[in-house]
């Protein structure tokens, strides 16, 4: 009967482990027979078999580094040991299936053999909004691979390891990769930044401002230099001071770093609406603008519940009380995690702009971008509806607005503008 030989049985061999024909080797045992000098042979050959470290080549190629630790390249192809000094013929040590080494590479692309031309995205911290974040962008599968980069060594290649092992269970063929090096971003198209410190209790997004423009800083000098020609979607707080920072830090065309607040603040409006039971939130209709904090917009002329005026459904203290729920949503989730922040919802969001980039959805959506003035805006990064496509930004989308409406756009830009001006970086 054929058996799956590990490195328990090579330290148990006593100098030599003889295979029977069937027999596979795991890859962690072909390294320990390496490492104790335990000659492999098969049944029947001579005793004069090739010791496993003769084939110490065929294995280190296939093994990636722990800083890079990728679950996505070639499988490796079955191990021949030499041919025996008798002539015999040679032992072939068929693939082990699965049971890669640790941090090695797995296997490749789509089971055609095709060439993958779907994009490559990547993910810039693996807290848990990058983590969440990495998952649901393979999970669309719609990118040949998901680079997931964090600081901390292992911590990446760790978690995409672990969310390749759920790939057959989740129905997805994007490779997932890991690093602590931002190298692993060159040939992103789509790259979404959740680097940084999140927020605790009692802590504003401003409070964050110093370290995290700090970090910001670092992240996308390295994407500058690995990953060119990428399209940023920036989820790290205070937003609209970071969009601005990565916007001049990298270089990069203003339709091509963009900011995540809208998308995740017009769902949580819309979740709020559906507490109350008398709309599912996937009927509402709101689109949130301005800031992502206190000077958050929601145009209530511009809210619905399927064809119906959401103001039709609600008294004005109620739609009050909704918004202002939605405006503090944030700090209600950081305050009932007391530790740490929301991450479930925001990644979602992000991966949602990233969707109606690769898809070129042309669905009107709330991002944080450079205003240039629409709606009467000072020039600063701000919340507006805009239609995106495969390179960031296509559109501004104007709005009817009602004059008070458009009142308070305008107050926030200028409100972000004076937060903006005071960055450390700020030209």
């Amino acid at each position: 009967m054929a058996r799956m030989l590990t490195a328990s049985d090579v330290e148990a061999a006593g100098g030599k482990l003889i295979l029977a024909a069937g027999d596979r080797l795991t890859p962690l045992a072909r390294d320990r027979a390496r490492e104790l000098g335990v000659v492999i042979e098969a049944a029947g050959s001579s005793s004069g078999a090739a010791p496993t470290s003769t084939a110490a080549p065929v294995a280190k190629a296939r093994v990636a580094t722990p800083a890079s630790a990728p679950v996505s390249a070639a499988r490796p192809a079955t191990p021949v040991a030499p041919s025996t000094a008798s002539g015999s013929r040679p032992l072939v040590l068929p693939p082990s299936g699965a049971l890669y080494r640790r941090n090695a590479l797995g296997p490749s692309g789509p089971s055609s053999g095709a060439a993958d031309r779907r994009p490559k995205a990547g993910v810039v911290g693996a807290g848990h909004v990058g983590a969440m974040t990495a998952l649901r962008l393979a999970e669309s599968d719609l990118f040949s691979e998901v680079a997931l980069v964090d600081v901390v060594p292992g911590l990446a290649a760790g978690l995409a390891l672990d969310m390749w092992h759920g790939a057959g269970l989740y129905g997805f063929s994007t490779r997932l990769s890991g690093s602590d090096d931002l190298a692993a971003l060159a040939g992103a198209e789509y790259i979404v930044i959740t680097a940084g410190k999140p927020r605790q209790p009692g802590m504003s997004r401003t409070d964050l401002t110093a370290v995290n423009a700090e970090i910001m800083t670092s992240v996308c000098r390295g994407i500058r230099t690995h990953a060119p020609n990428s399209t940023l979607v920036i989820v790290s707080n205070p937003l609209e001071e970071m969009t601005h920072l990565a916007a001049q830090q990298t270089g990069f065309p203003e339709e091509r770093v963009l900011g995540m607040a809208g998308v995740l603040d017009s769902a949580r409006f819309c979740a709020l609406v559906g507490l109350t039971g008398k709309a599912r939130p996937q009927e509402v209709r709101a689109v949130a603008l301005g800031s992502h904090g206190p000077e958050m917009v929601i145009p209530l002329s511009l809210a619905f519940v399927g064809d119906r005026p959401i103001e039709s459904m609600f008294d004005a203290e109620t739609l009050e009380g909704i918004v202002e729920r939605a405006r503090e949503s944030g700090g209600e989730v950081v305050k009932l995690l007391q530790k740490g922040s929301a991450y479930f919802s925001p990644a979602e969001s992000a991966v949602t702009m990233v969707r109606a980039m690769v898809r070129d959805s042309g669905e009107v959506i709330a991002a944080c971008v450079r205003s240039r003035g629409a709606y009467g805006a000072v020039d600063t990064r701000v919340g507006l509806p805009v239609r995106l496509h495969r390179r960031g930004l296509k559109e501004i989308v104007p709005l009817a607005l009602r004059p008070e409406e458009q009142q308070a756009l305008q107050e926030a830009a200028a409100r972000i503008a004076a937060r903006i001006a005071e960055l450390p970086a700020s030209r």
